[in-house]
């Protein structure tokens, strides 16, 4: 699994939504970082992980916790308030000391205003309006939304986001908007419900334009 390490400072707590694209920047990140590909020192265990389940476990850390974190091998991704650590995939049972000691529990945000409409063209991860996750939980399905349409681009397409710094937005769908966008074509992200939902609840579905282009007609 991915571990992914949310800094969540009691007296400055990020904004949930920053927090949730952040997650989703980080993976994007950490995909295209050069240890992660070809002979990279995390190459091996990067294509164990997308081979299997793309599992992602978001736990949080503050003060002495966030910087033993960040001294661990991965890749720190911010946000306007938020910090998110990604670092390497580990096995199940083998997650470094530093992290297993940290909870899980205890990553509810809020947003202190509605989030603004996306910029136009970027690409959006669109929640499900029916289901009700907590803010770590959807960092994680947010980047498994981003690693989805990540998958589908071509190399260029990837070095494109990549060089806009994977811009994206994450939002929340309008009920009568989402039907339809799980039955666009776009990527879909359909849980295995280890945590919080039932499985095979479709939690995210990854709008990026050049996805979007291939399913217009011709």
């Amino acid at each position: 699994m991915l571990p992914m390490v949310a800094r969540i400072e009691k007296a400055a707590p990020p904004a949930r939504t920053d927090a949730l694209e952040t997650a989703a920047r980080a993976v994007l990140t950490l995909l295209a970082d050069e240890r992660s590909l070809g002979d990279g020192e995390w190459a091996g265990a990067v294509r164990d992980w997308q081979d299997a389940r793309i599992r992602k476990v978001v736990r949080r850390a503050r003060g002495a916790e966030w910087r033993r974190a960040s001294a661990l091998p991965g890749i720190t991704v911010s946000g306007a308030t938020a910090e998110v650590r990604v670092c390497p995939p580990v096995p199940l049972d083998g997650w470094p000391k530093d992290l297993a000691r940290l909870q899980v529990s205890g990553t509810d945000l809020t947003d202190p205003e509605p989030p603004a409409a996306p910029a136009p063209g970027a690409p959006v991860l669109w929640l499900s309006p029916g289901l009700d996750m907590s803010a770590g939980k959807a960092m994680a399905q947010s980047g498994h939304g981003a690693q989805l349409a990540w998958w589908e681009l071509s190399g260029a397409e990837r070095t494109a986001w990549a060089a806009s710094g994977f811009a994206l937005a994450v939002r929340t769908a309008e009920p009568g908007q989402w039907d339809a966008l799980v039955a666009s074509g776009l990527p879909v992200v359909r849980d295995a419900g280890f945590t919080e939902i039932a499985a095979g609840s479709c939690t995210v579905v990854a709008d990026h334009h050049a996805l979007r282009a291939r399913l217009a007609p011709r």
